[in-house]
């Protein structure tokens, strides 16, 4: 019963699809082009949200852009933390085999923290969690400590209703450095905090377990982040404490943020768009290997209320596998998934013709 999936939003949908569209001019660099869209309203409707959905009215202001403020705090911190991580692979070949399988068990439980828990389920409601569940993608999102789940869903919100514009908070079109990790080591153009001030979030405050992360996240990053990882391996097989803390707290968090961080840069940067050629996002299947499923962009982009973030089910996809064992379960329900005739009507229609090249 929980099992089925909610919404195949085929009938209605593969109408508006191939008929009724809207058009919109969209700034792609220095290109404007006209582009086609489906009333997405419609199909996110059942979500209760359109948050996530590109808004098209939005304009960025003329004249120059505001100066580069640094965050030398963040700055500091991210250069010694990749210097950790150096040393970290330097200790790899003298670290037991039991603390190499505990810091991949950590990198895939927190990097589950993000792809199935503040991206798919709270920034994207794309599904629906029982309490259980929550509970255990909280923990997991602490463990990767890359903000907390409010903060994160409000960023991502934005980062998709304001794509690759001055309001987005990691906008490829400023760079690989920028989308990857530059964003973080200044502060935030005006517009994205301007924008994500007027978004609704009222679902994600009135979730108790997101609201009390965000109020002791700083003590849980530090137990779950940190301290669990690097205290398992030294108390139950006796690994080195130096090792204890630099494999499986430092290599693994700094992996794991690179991971996040390419589906902003490389995977707006590198890959066919067989979806939509008039955005950006790609199709980039090594990142979808390093970030559990979240490197099939343009497909994201185009339809980000699927649950499964591609039409392709399992393959380079962990996360959606382990949405699916969850709904087995009885811990998950509700899985919002786009029909195949929509699909192929949008490749169709505004996709690069790169899908029928296989």
């Amino acid at each position: 019963i929980h099992c089925h999936l909610s919404k195949e939003f085929s009938s209605t949908s593969s109408t508006t699809a191939v008929g009724t569209v809207t058009s919109r001019v969209t700034r792609n660099g220095n290109a404007v082009m006209k582009k086609d869209l489906l009333n997405h309203e419609d199909l996110a409707g059942d979500r209760g949200m359109i948050d996530d959905i590109f808004d098209e009215t939005y304009q960025e202001k003329e004249g120059p852009k505001p100066p580069l403020r640094y965050v030398w705090r963040n700055i500091i911190l991210m250069s010694l933390l990749h210097l950790g991580a150096l040393f970290a692979l330097t200790l790899i070949p003298s670290a037991k085999i039991q603390t190499l399988a505990w810091a991949l068990l950590c990198f895939l439980v927190s990097a589950l923290g993000i792809t199935a828990g503040s991206h798919r389920l709270w920034s994207h409601r794309s599904y629906k969690a029982t309490l259980p569940l929550r509970i255990f993608l909280t923990i997991a999102n602490s463990m990767a400590f890359q903000n907390d789940i409010y903060e994160w869903v409000r960023d991502h919100r934005v980062h998709h209703k304001f794509s690759e514009t001055d309001a987005d908070p990691h906008n490829a079109m400023r760079g690989f450095f920028f989308s990857h990790i530059g964003w973080l080591l200044v502060r935030k153009h005006p517009d994205v905090i301007e924008k994500g001030q007027k978004l609704d979030l009222s679902d994600i405050k009135a979730d108790k377990v997101v609201m009390f992360q965000r109020r002791y996240y700083k003590p849980s990053v530090v137990l779950l982040c940190f301290t669990l990882p690097a205290v398992v391996p030294w108390y139950f097989w006796d690994e080195s404490i130096v090792t204890s803390f630099f494999i499986p707290a430092i290599l693994r968090y700094t992996i794991g943020l690179n991971a996040t961080w390419l589906v902003n840069s490389a995977a707006h940067m590198f890959g066919n768009r067989p979806y939509d050629q008039n955005i950006n996002p790609r199709e980039n299947p090594l990142v979808s290997l390093g970030a559990l499923g979240e490197g099939f962009h343009n497909y994201h982009h185009t339809f980000p209320y699927d649950y499964s973030t591609s039409e392709f089910g399992w393959r380079f996809n962990l996360t959606t596998a382990f949405i699916d064992l969850m709904c087995l379960l009885g811990l998950a329900s509700d899985r919002k998934k786009v029909s195949k005739e929509v699909i192929l009507a949008r490749k169709m229609r505004t996709g690069d013709g790169s899908h029928k090249s296989g």
